[in-house]
């Protein structure tokens, strides 16, 4: 049997070392975390042949024949370049699990923002037209997991892909791409803007001309995609395009096979704010590649509330209206959570940053934001740039910052939960952070009614 290693213990990587196993290789999977952090699925994949090894990556790993990466291990990583001087083959988790497909299409939504809902709300479409599909892949299911439980010939998959993800993707060929856009995020990771981006425009690398490459046409740096790779294009935004959708004032105009025709109101969407804007415009231009009907489109937008953990309307409390963007995890989600509401905002940020710039944000905080209450890591950074543009107070925990978020907020005002920061300084990921953002909302008190006389 062939030896293969698969690097990282969590989710993809244990999906992609059962995959592998069943697949008849011989899989050794290395984690570098203690065991104890996975004392519930070592003893079961142990049963299923895998050897295991935690606490750090032995000479094992070096005399593999072939390396799979879990999307959490870095290029600069030292395991990595020991295993790039030796030129050990090393291959991206979905990489793997998408060579072992059938001829099933594949649908692949990237960007720094968005693209879970987009991808969310892709396959909610396809749903809805009675279609099969399958979302995963950065977001809820391993693209390796899917595959091990067998995907149906007639499948669609839509997957929400991740520069980490494309960072060692050599093949992966879409039928159909989209980027919906590109600002600084992961720079740790990369190691520079320009690494980041030429890994977002990897989506498209292997794509050839009978697929279809989406492109965000506002967005000068997601357009760039297009010059390196030899797919159809079609693009989406706020200005006309030659084939694709974009918004023309309050109508949504699809252009097709050169033929121009108004698909809904723009008010007519559920999801609010122009960032929601764009991502339903990129699904509009996949679903039309995907032939679905205009009336099944214009349904499923129309009854897509979105995602958890994304503009969530946790609680209507005392006449203000919590929300979690949990999701948020960089300042340009923020700036999109804070650009849908028009009301004035109680903003709740903070978190871990890597050298955020706050000044892009300053005009909304300015014009929108009542009071921001900054907790965690972040939260002296945050008070020292915004204590002189709007009321600011710091907090240490997000149970403190929920209690005065409900004191300063008025009746008609909205809590805005956008942290502008990743999650890893108190919480496990972005979802964990929701939950806790949730349950402090949940244990306001009730109104107190007067009774009756």
């Amino acid at each position: 049997m062939t030896e293969l290693v698969v690097l990282g213990a969590a989710r993809s990587g244990q999906a992609a070392a059962q995959l592998a196993r069943k697949l008849g290789y011989r899989v050794l999977l290395s984690e570098a975390r203690p065991a104890d952090a996975f004392a519930q699925t070592a003893q079961l994949l142990a049963q299923q042949g895998i050897e295991l090894e935690f606490g750090g990556h032995s000479a094992k790993v070096l005399h593999a024949e072939r390396v799979v990466l879990s999307p959490g291990i870095p290029p600069h990583a030292p395991v990595v370049q020991e295993l790039r001087r030796r030129g050990i083959p090393m291959v991206s988790e979905l990489e793997f699990a998408w060579e072992q497909l059938s001829g099933q299409r594949v649908v692949a939504v990237t960007g720094t923002n968005g693209k879970t809902t987009t991808v969310s709300l892709l396959g909610f479409v396809l749903r809805k037209a009675g279609r099969r599909a399958l979302v995963g892949g950065n977001v809820g299911t391993p693209l390796s997991q899917l595959v091990l439980e067998g995907v149906p010939q007639d499948a669609v998959l839509v997957l929400e892909v991740s520069s980490y993800q494309l960072e060692f993707c050599q093949r992966f060929r879409p039928d159909i791409a989209a980027i919906l856009n590109i600002t600084p995020d992961h720079l740790d990771y990369h190691g520079s803007f320009q690494a980041y981006c030429r890994a977002k425009w990897r989506i498209g690398v292997q794509q050839r001309e009978q697929d279809l490459l989406i492109l965000n046409a506002d967005d000068p740096l997601a357009h760039a995609a297009a010059q390196w790779s030899r797919a159809r294009r079609a693009e989406f935004g706020r200005t006309p395009v030659q084939r694709g959708a974009y918004a023309r004032g309050t109508e949504i105009v699809l252009v097709w096979q050169h033929k121009e025709e108004v698909l809904m109101q723009t008010e007519e969407l559920r999801l609010p704010g122009v960032h929601n804007l764009y991502n339903s415009l990129a699904a509009c231009v996949a679903a039309r590649a995907l032939e679905v009907r205009n009336e099944d489109l214009r349904d499923s937008l129309m009854q897509f509330a979105g995602v958890e953990h994304r503009l969530e309307l946790v609680r209507r409390w005392r006449g203000v209206e919590f929300i979690n963007d949990s999701k948020a995890t960089n300042v340009n989600a923020t700036w999109y959570a804070l650009s849908s509401y028009q009301c004035p905002i109680v903003w709740i940020a903070g978190g871990h940053a890597e050298g955020n710039d706050y000044s892009v944000l300053e005009e909304l905080v300015r014009e929108r934001v009542r009071a921001l209450i900054a907790f965690g890591e972040e939260a002296p950074r945050l008070f020292a740039h915004f204590c002189t543009m709007v009321q600011t107070v710091q907090v240490s925990t997000l149970e403190e910052a929920v209690q005065q978020a409900a004191q300063l907020a008025h009746p008609g005002d909205v809590v805005l939960f956008s942290p502008a920061c990743k999650s890893f300084d108190m919480f496990l990921n972005y979802e964990h952070r929701g939950e806790a953002f949730r349950q402090a909302v949940w244990q306001l008190p009730e109104p107190a009614f007067a009774a009756e006389p």
